[in-house]
């Protein structure tokens, strides 16, 4: 059984820093592109960084770029999203997602960490 499980969301002040931890476990993830996404209330899920297949290549939304950072342990066992200067539109449950290999859609998802970005 694949999961992904969040964890390292909590409560910061603004400008404080976060940094989030993805475990895969149930298949590898070796050949798959990751990424983390999330969502605010009453607002539909967005994208926030990915990382390709490769661990090569990084893409951020605009908003986050060069505030957030997002690595993978060798074999993708472990996706991070350090998450730097925190503003309280960052508030939001952040997902971690996992394609299958070679990319695509996202088929695989975690259930989800609260980050709350007090001002």
């Amino acid at each position: 059984q694949v999961q992904l499980i969040e964890s390292g969301g909590g409560l910061v002040q603004a400008g404080g820093s976060l940094r989030l931890s993805c475990a895969a476990s149930g298949r590898t993830f070796t050949n798959s592109a990751m990424a983390w996404f999330r969502q605010a209330p009453g607002k539909e899920r967005e994208f926030v960084a990915d990382i390709s297949w490769s661990g090569q290549v990084a893409v951020y939304t605009a908003s986050v770029k060069d505030r957030f950072t997002i690595s993978a342990e060798k074999g993708k066992s472990t996706l991070y999203l350090q998450m730097n200067n925190l503003k309280p539109e960052d508030t939001a449950v952040y997902y971690c997602a996992a394609t299958r290999d070679g990319g695509g859609t996202y088929e695989f998802w975690g259930q989800g960490t609260q980050v709350t970005v007090s001002s």
